[in-house]
């Protein structure tokens, strides 16, 4: 390796350099093995959060339509119908249906929970989404009937129902009249489904406590005829999601909420983002308590070479010079740590990515993805190298002053 400067030359050298002291070495070697692992574990974690986002998008991308649209007051829309056929002629839009989401009870065999109770257009929600690839057991809804429904994991899980089983029971409150005191139940409406399906979308909103059924039966449930809670729409192929929206938000005004694709995720998106980058942050102060073995390995290394920096004093070395010749050193020690840490990170997450060593935990039978995705981007290794680069100027400056002051006791 070709170095410009002496002081830069006779750094590289001390680095290359066996130390007199066993205890040197070893504090030298535990500096760069220390920034190595901190700088590896900055690249794994930023490139697992990377694979979440992107499982994150995937999924999302297979549940939200390219357009919805909601309610800008209220619960929900007075005559959906009328909408569907404002929405329908607009240009770029392919199919469209209303939705009916709300909260309801569900008992199966004397086990209850609260549930998110969403009525679709079976056909409808089959084409506009990509739910029927997200079930892990039973039928896809293509098909469904008003008897029959699917359940997410959440409920499957905490009811012990499967595909196939018959007798759930659905609850929700009237929404019109008085309680009766002596007999509450007569102011539920119930109905029964049979479960034909269960999905898993690896998103907790829907995972926990979703029940997906035949719009009629939600809308009988609900004490709704033809209102909707939302409008999911799929656009044509080569139509532009973001202009479609835009037409569709001209077409119906203040009385709706339009939101494309990107939109309706926002909130994920940043969610995943603050998380990956807090836990950067965190890392960042690991990397920062083992830059202090790199100012304790250069400052004994500096007192070692005491007899050194006499001599290079001797032959017209300045102070400045000889503090740079350590400045060196330290840039060496940093440098060497975060290239080496690049390395082992990426190596590692193609290693998972490849072979997928370190698993989810769970059951495996209900995952859709059972080891931690990972999608290494060149942009994180650059912002891995940024904070080691600016440890390793910091610790040079220290050692240089170090060495400088060195230098004044001996003169």
């Amino acid at each position: 390796m070709k170095i410009g400067s002496l002081p830069a030359r006779i750094a590289w050298r001390y680095l290359r350099a066996p130390k007199s002291h066993s205890a040197v070495s070893a504090i030298s070697i535990i500096s760069v093995v220390g920034v190595a692992i901190a700088t590896a574990a900055i690249v794994c974690v930023l490139s697992v959060f990377n694979g979440f986002r992107g499982l994150l998008s995937d999924t999302l991308d297979l549940l939200a339509p390219d357009v919805l649209v909601t309610p800008a007051t209220g619960k929900t829309f007075a005559d959906a119908d009328s909408l569907l056929n404002i929405i329908n002629k607009i240009d770029g839009v392919g199919t469209a249906m209303p939705t009916v989401t709300d909260n309801a009870l569900a008992i199966y065999n004397a086990k209850e929970m609260p549930i998110t109770l969403r009525g679709v257009v079976p056909e409808i929600y089959s084409e506009i989404t990509e739910i029927d690839s997200l079930f892990v057991n039973g039928e896809g809804i293509a098909d469904y009937s008003p008897d029959d429904a699917a359940v997410s994991v959440g409920v499957a899980q905490q009811l012990g129902t499967g595909a196939g089983s018959e007798g759930l029971f659905l609850f929700a409150p009237k929404r019109e009249g008085r309680v009766n005191l002596s007999n509450p139940m007569a102011s539920f409406l119930t109905d029964s489904v049979s479960v034909r399906g269960i999905f898993q979308s690896l998103q907790s909103e829907y995972d926990e406590n979703t029940v997906i059924c035949d719009i009629s039966t939600a809308r009988e449930l609900f004490q709704y005829t033809t209102e909707a809670t939302a409008i999911e729409i799929n656009t044509d192929p080569d139509a532009d999601i973001s202009g479609v929206a835009s037409e569709i938000n001209k077409a119906l005004g203040e009385k709706a909420v339009v939101k494309d694709r990107f939109q309706q995720q926002e909130t994920h998106f940043r969610m995943v983002n603050i998380e990956k980058w807090m836990t950067f942050l965190l890392l960042i102060f690991i990397l920062m308590i083992a830059s202090f073995n790199i100012i304790s390995t250069l400052c004994m290394l500096i007192i070692e070479k005491q007899s050194s920096m006499a001599t290079m004093s001797a032959l017209g070395m300045n102070r400045r010079q000889i503090g740079k010749t350590f400045w060196w050193e330290s840039i060496y020690v940093s440098l060497a740590g975060g290239i080496g840490g690049i390395i082992i990170g990426v190596a590692l997450c193609l290693i998972q990515e490849k072979f997928g060593l370190i698993k989810l935990g769970g059951d495996p039978d209900i995952l859709v993805v059972h080891a931690y995705p990972v999608i290494v981007e060149w942009s994180d290794l650059l912002v891995a190298l940024i904070p080691v680069a600016a440890i390793g100027i910091i610790t040079a400056w220290i050692s240089a002053a170090f060495a400088r002051s060195r230098v004044d006791i001996n003169h």
